[in-house]
């Protein structure tokens, strides 16, 4: 039964990470023509989220987060999400102004962590 349960619970983290794959990385976004078109695409597609993801737990990894998963400078991690649109915004459609992107960033990051702070702020207020 353990193993049983074990099993189920794996589906769904790779779940999971199809739907994160499709969402960051356009694994559903080919054209089928031919065979080898497909291969190198659905090669492709999950190296780019799996970049993703290993530069998300890297940056996770160097930071000591607070009791609300916060970090020292009061924002949340780097996710996989805001690591694919600053390399959209960075490096694949480049605006004029790159530190504008990077303030962006910031700027929602932090507005992130506000928010995740008073989500538990407010659900301990709540617990008897």
């Amino acid at each position: 039964m353990s193993t049983l349960v074990k099993i189920a619970g794996s589906r769904w983290t790779v779940e999971e990470t199809f739907q994160s794959s499709k969402t960051l990385a356009g694994l559903d976004e080919h054209q089928v023509h031919r065979w080898d078109s497909w291969h190198r695409w659905v090669t492709l597609a999950p190296l780019a989220h799996a970049f993703l993801a290993i530069t998300a737990a890297l940056e996770r990894r160097g930071q000591a987060p607070a009791d609300d998963g916060t970090s020292p400078d009061g924002l949340i991690p780097l996710t996989c999400n805001e690591i694919q649109r600053l390399l959209v915004a960075l490096l694949i459609q480049p605006a004029s102004d790159v530190a504008h992107q990077l303030r962006w960033s910031t700027w929602r990051r932090r507005h992130q962590a506000r928010a995740r702070h008073s989500h538990y702020r407010r659900q301990a207020a709540l617990q008897p």
